[in-house]
């Protein structure tokens, strides 16, 4: 699904933490972007949420934002090319952020960048050895 500037730009400032974004997102019935914000962040309770509501190709952003081949391959079967991009983004293509800026995206590329700076600090936050491992605790 290819969302609105508006809606992405709320969901890039519930991604900053603007608890009014995440108001405004539940408001217009865009919960799975509430939801899309924990989930790249590895939490399983909305990722779940994602596929019992059938947003699969947000469930599919999220895998390939780790780096998932064969989620990539189906946001490109789904045409879902702007989450794609995205994704690529993160994972460190920068051509994927030309590719949104050309396309008139830039919503996007910014969603792309705040997503990317969230999981590098919350990589940051986790790099000590009490944190690591099977057994870490979730915040």
């Amino acid at each position: 699904m290819l969302y609105s500037k508006e809606v992405i730009q709320h969901f890039n400032a519930w991604i900053e933490g603007s608890n009014n974004a995440k108001h405004w997102l539940q408001e217009h019935n865009f919960e799975e972007l509430v939801q899309l914000k924990d989930a790249v962040s590895r939490h399983s309770k909305p990722f779940e949420y994602l596929l019992t509501h059938k947003h699969v190709v947000l469930a599919a952003f999220v895998n390939a934002v780790w780096d998932d081949k064969e989620a990539f391959k189906l946001l490109m079967d789904q045409k879902a090319f702007h989450w794609a991009a995205a994704a690529n983004f993160i994972n460190g293509d920068d051509n994927a952020l030309i590719f949104l800026k050309r396309s008139k995206l830039d919503h996007y590329a910014v969603m792309a960048q705040l997503i990317q700076a969230k999981i590098r600090k919350e990589g940051d936050e986790g790099t000590n050895f009490f944190s690591s491992g099977p057994f870490k605790i979730e915040k």
